[in-house]
């Protein structure tokens, strides 16, 4: 069992939760993730890990209530433990060499992003952090980015804090006026990644992109991550979980990820919803 030593709400739909776990902090680093089940009966999860304290033994997870499992897991408290907490698993993110870089966070995704940020700070590299929201309510780790950052851009869709519009704006506005970057790392929404590398392709600056959002199972075995990469001319799969979760953006076919990506949200919603009414019966039960 894994013990939950703390737990913030960052948004009405986000949590963040600091989870005891020695080995899994011992060994961590940007870009990999965690699989978990919230309870002996729960289904398994890959969370991205979020930050990792490796002399206190914890690891950061930051989640959105989308499906039954974040569903539970959110009822959780501190105090309470998880069932399962494996990891670290997936490629770390390659820092190493880099002197300019812009990270590119999108909702949830900056959760991933923030630790990548944090590294390549601290490591001396020059960090653009470029953050999407949807609107004020929505944002989160704002100060978290603004230590991490030498420069900090916070966009809304309908201009309700910082910038109006999307993170493409400031990077196009970066880019062009002559800004070389060694890298762009961008993590968020699908349809957010296919247009940052679309705007990073303008100039020819490597793009990296985080896949996280397609993984289910985390192990390869389901084939939800299923990837098609266009690389020199011929089409070859990957999976999201196993062989990244960072890919090189430029071969990514989006539009496949993207078609793929909408075929559980209805089951998602149903499973939602039944875990929903299970709760509210627990909770009228008196467990």
């Amino acid at each position: 069992m894994y013990k939950i030593l703390e737990k913030r709400e960052l948004n009405a739909t986000v949590t963040m939760m600091n989870i005891e776990a020695p080995l899994v902090a011992k060994h961590a680093e940007p870009g990999q993730f965690i699989i978990l089940r919230a309870d002996e009966e729960g289904e398994r999860i890959p969370l991205t890990i979020a930050d990792y304290d490796r002399e206190r033994g914890t690891v950061k997870i930051i989640f959105q209530t989308v499906g039954a499992s974040t569903l539970r897991l959110s009822k959780k408290n501190v105090g309470d433990t998880v069932a399962s907490f494996a990891g670290p698993l997936g490629v770390p993110t390659e820092t190493e060499g880099l002197k300019n870089v812009c990270i590119v966070g999108g909702g949830v995704g900056c959760a991933i992003a923030l630790p990548i940020a944090a590294k390549l700070h601290e490591a001396g590299c020059k960090v653009t952090s470029v953050i999407g929201f949807r609107s004020r309510d929505l944002v989160i780790l704002e100060d978290e980015f603004c230590a991490a950052s030498d420069k900090l851009y916070v966009m809304t869709d309908d201009g309700s804090y910082g910038r109006e519009g999307n993170v493409c704006v400031p990077l196009k506005e970066m880019l062009d006026g002559g800004e070389k970057f060694d890298k762009i790392i961008t993590i968020g929404p699908l349809v957010m990644m296919k247009f940052v590398t679309l705007t990073a392709k303008e100039s020819g600056t490597p793009c990296v992109v985080s896949m996280n959002p397609i993984m289910i199972d985390g192990t390869g075995m389901c084939g939800g991550c299923r990837l098609t990469l266009n690389r020199d001319g011929k089409k070859v799969t990957k999976f999201a979980c196993v062989d990244g979760p960072e890919f090189n953006g430029y071969e990514v076919d989006f539009d496949e990820a993207i078609q793929r990506s909408g075929m559980y949200r209805a089951f998602e919603r149903h499973a939602y919803e039944r875990e929903c009414n299970l709760l509210k019966k627990e909770s009228s039960n008196g467990n």
